[in-house]
This record gives structure tokens, sequence and C-alpha cells, in this order.
């Protein structure tokens, strides 16, 4: 038997729906980084680093527009049934891949 579904209180849905925006606007920040980096880095003749980085910032914004839009769902569906908010791994991955491209970013800086 499941629990029947219940209006949420209206705060916790626009704060669900604030996080979904801030996560909205982090995939949209790694969209213009990656092609900013595409364009603009040069870390050497064949570019590939600036490639590497581009490609890599831009396939974390397309992962956290995805991942976002499912958290928004999984934490909407949970607030109406009264279930437990399920547990992302969405934050660490975006801050290790952030991090990870800034010191790779870093390295071919103090490389050249």
């Amino acid at each position: 038997m499941s629990t029947p579904e219940q209006e949420p209180d209206y705060r916790f849905t626009l704060a669900n729906e604030r996080t979904y925006l801030a996560y909205l606007r982090t995939s949209l920040a790694c969209y213009a980084g990656g092609l900013s980096a595409v364009q603009f880095l040069d870390l050497g003749p064949d570019r590939w680093p600036a490639r590497i980085i581009g490609v890599v910032l831009v396939t974390a914004g397309i992962a956290t527009t995805a991942g976002a839009f499912r958290r928004w769902q999984h934490n909407s569906a949970a607030m109406r049934t009264g279930g437990p908010l399920p547990v992302t791994k969405l934050p660490l991955v975006l801050g290790a891949t952030i991090a990870v491209v800034g010191l790779i970013g870093l390295v071919f800086s103090l490389w050249r």
C-alpha cells in the first residue's frame, strides 16, 4: 500500500525550485567555461589541453542539467509522500570535476 500524496508546504516547494535553478546556473557556467576554454585558452600548439578542458566542462554541464532535473523530481516526490529526501552525489561529482579541471589548467599554464 502506497502512502497518499499530500501537498507540501509551499516554502519547501520553492526551496526545492531554487536549488534546481542554482544547479542550472552552475551548468550554464560549465557550458560557458568549456566553450571559453576551447576558444581562448592557448596551452600549446595543438590546443589539445584546451579541448580536453572544454569537453570535460561541457560534459559536466550536461550531466548537471540532467542531474538537477532528476534531483528536483525525486525531492518533490519525497516531499509529497512524506518520505526522506534522496541522497545525491551530484555536488561531490561536480565539485571534483571542477577541481580536476582547475588543476589541469594550472599545470598546463605553469608548464607552458
